[in-house]
């Protein structure tokens, strides 16, 4: 069996537990053992080697400098680590190594709830398979991101909301390595309502197996 931790907090406007708990239905369903927690230090523990995959769901907020430096030293060494919206792309922006290790860091969302066309870039990935290209109703994030990253979807900005973005193709979904471990990130989820998008949440699901730990 597979273990996994969900750790989440941070701004409550991204409803963190309700996602919290969406990802352990998943995961649930996908034969993990998870646990849940809001004790930051969880993803600092001695114990990630033992894990397959870590779920941040925290947006914001701050964290020990060598909690993180233990993480990405765990994520090296094989474990999985993949999250969603502002998983990842707001966590922890005091910590330059997290963003180092996750690859991405969110910068602003013109217009604030908006509808969008997510293109589908990569429909060969075993992630993308079967999805085609959908609208999507939520904050559309613009990145700044590794050019490391392996991109499987994107966004275009109209310009509407802010016109500097006009054209810019901007990552949606996308997937990396790090050391021996993978890395998976979805920008769609802004609240726990849209686990009810069929393609979000087939995405996050397939993501978030992707990226645990390979076993020999």
């Amino acid at each position: 069996m597979l273990n996994a931790l969900i750790v989440y907090g941070g701004w409550p406007g991204h409803q963190p537990e309700q996602g919290a708990k969406k990802v352990e239905e998943i995961l649930g369903q996908d034969g993990f053992d998870t646990h849940i927690t809001q004790d930051y230090r969880a993803l600092g523990s001695d114990q990630l080697d033992e894990l397959d995959l870590v779920v941040p769901i925290i947006t914001s907020d701050e964290i020990e400098k060598a909690q993180i430096e233990r993480l990405s030293l765990a994520v090296r060494n094989g474990l999985g680590l993949a999250s969603y919206h502002g998983g990842l792309a707001t966590s922890f922006r005091n910590i330059v190594q997290f963003h180092y290790l996750v690859g991405v860091q969110w910068v602003a969302h013109p217009g604030d709830i908006v509808r969008y066309r997510v293109d589908v870039t990569r429909p060969d990935d075993p992630v993308m398979q079967g999805i085609s290209s959908f609208d999507y109703v939520s904050e559309q994030y613009y990145l700044h991101y590794d050019p490391s990253i392996e991109i499987l979807a994107t966004t275009t900005f109209t310009g509407e909301h802010d016109p500097v973005t006009a054209g810019v193709v901007m990552p949606v979904v996308f997937k990396r390595r790090f050391g021996a471990g993978r890395v998976f990130y979805s920008a769609l989820g802004h609240v726990a309502a849209e686990f009810d998008n069929a393609e979000m949440r087939t995405i996050l699901r397939r993501g978030l197996n992707w990226a645990a730990r390979e076993k020999a």
